[in-house]
């Protein structure tokens, strides 16, 4: 199942508990996956048409009467574009709002470089009272989903819209401010997010093979970020690759620095867009063309364990 088809399962199942969330989009209703919940529930489900700020602004008046708003759209039109009314009329109000970032970086694929958002997390992370929660999975956004509901206040979900491997089996529990360790290791942590993590369990076949024993950490929060636990993984290891569908500036990569050259630093090396713009292709060229596989997340393990 889509990762687009799971949210919006899930999303019925909410709307039919809890009278007060309400779904707002901005014409792109079908790409997003929403289905059928707009014939479902037709006076909680708002079309506001190509006009993204307004959508913005109304979800933040409907969270000022008690209402639970998901707005939802591409990527760079659920950050960058509204910028300005989730800052102010969301975050600095105080409302319960959950935006949701459809098909983030690369995953835009052919929708090109205007449509990647590789700077939505860290336009996002300078803005306070705001989560940033990634789901890896169908699993994972499942289980934390009814948690975001739950949370009172702004939380953006940087959300792949299609198809993705199980990482974690079904019923698994997460904590939405707690990191998930998928291996422990000893002699390098990766902190991977997103499409990244699949890619990461593809390098660790190789660094198994090569007698590295990586510890892999999945920050699916990356605001707030699961400080003790990057902190505790590099006092164990000793070195750290960052891996993220994302410009290396502002997004996982930065926060995990800026956590660690305070507390704890070890070497830290990157994996993730390396401060250009995005292009048209699938996502295994454009993997290639910014260094994102699996191969590039060895040499990294290799550049920082070599560093210590």
């Amino acid at each position: 199942m889509e990762m687009r088809e799971l949210f919006a399962s899930e999303l019925d199942k909410l709307m039919k508990k809890n009278e007060n969330i309400v779904i707002i989009n901005a014409d792109l209703a079908k790409p997003n996956g929403f289905g059928n919940l707009p014939q479902k529930y037709p006076e909680r489900a708002i079309n506001v048409g190509v006009a993204e700020q307004n959508m913005a602004c109304i979800a933040a008046g409907m969270s000022s009467y008690g209402f639970i708003p998901f707005i939802c759209t591409f990527a760079p039109f659920a950050t960058r574009r509204i910028c300005d009314q989730i800052a102010i009329s969301i975050c600095y109000a105080k409302q319960n709002v959950k935006i949701v970032g459809t098909d983030p970086g690369i995953s835009a694929e052919y929708n090109g470089g205007t449509h990647m958002s590789f700077e939505d997390i860290g336009v996002l992370r300078s803005i306070p009272n705001i989560v940033i929660f990634e789901p890896v999975d169908n699993n994972q956004l499942k289980n934390i989903l009814p948690q975001i509901i739950d949370y009172k206040g702004p939380v953006y979900i940087r959300m792949f819209r299609k198809t993705t491997p199980d990482i974690f089996d079904e019923g698994e529990t997460f904590n939405l401010f707690n990191a998930k360790t998928i291996k422990a290791g000893t002699d390098v942590s990766i902190f991977c997010t997103g499409i990244m993590v699949s890619e990461v369990l593809e390098a660790n076949k190789i660094l198994e093979e090569m007698g590295i024993n990586a510890e892999i950490i999945n920050i699916h929060t990356i605001k707030p970020l699961d400080e003790e636990s990057v902190i505790n993984s590099a006092k164990k290891t000793g070195a750290v690759v960052v891996a993220e569908n994302h410009n290396i500036i502002g997004g996982l990569r930065s926060a995990v620095a800026e956590t660690l050259s305070e507390n704890y630093p070890v070497p830290i090396r990157s994996v993730g867009v390396k401060d250009v713009f995005g292009q048209v292709g699938k996502m295994p060229f454009l993997k290639e063309a910014y260094n994102m596989t699996a191969a590039d997340i060895v040499k990294a393990v290799e550049s920082a364990i070599n560093n210590k």
